[in-house]
């Protein structure tokens, strides 16, 4: 069988039973609780901690995740360009390789 979670102490709790309008009895308005703005500001105190926390937790992860995916959209969006740069420098060096062999099997033939 579930338990039922402890209420902490700083959330207000219905203490009094309320009477129907038609029960209810003359008497003046109940003038509120002076300690309610103290209770309502530890509340949102504790519930901005907890929350933070959890926050905490998963932040790290889920900014790594962010991160990754973005180097990763960066990279695709780069690989034509060092495909082209790559693909020039393979070029020239394979023409000034040719250029240096023709150079030196000319220079070791003898025309006669």
């Amino acid at each position: 069988m579930p338990t039922i979670p402890q209420v902490p102490r700083f959330i207000p709790t219905l203490t009094e039973v309320v009477a129907t309008p038609l029960e209810a009895p003359a008497r003046a308005p109940a003038v509120a609780d002076p300690s309610l703005p103290q209770v309502a500001a530890e509340y949102e105190d504790e519930l901005t901690r907890r929350v933070m926390e959890r926050v905490d937790a998963i932040l790290p992860d889920r900014v790594t995740d962010a991160l990754a995916a973005a180097v990763i959209e960066q990279t695709r969006s780069l690989l034509p360009r060092v495909r082209e740069e790559v693909l020039a420098a393979v070029r020239s060096a394979v023409a000034d390789a040719v250029a240096r062999e023709v150079v030196n099997s000319g220079a070791g033939t003898h025309r006669g």
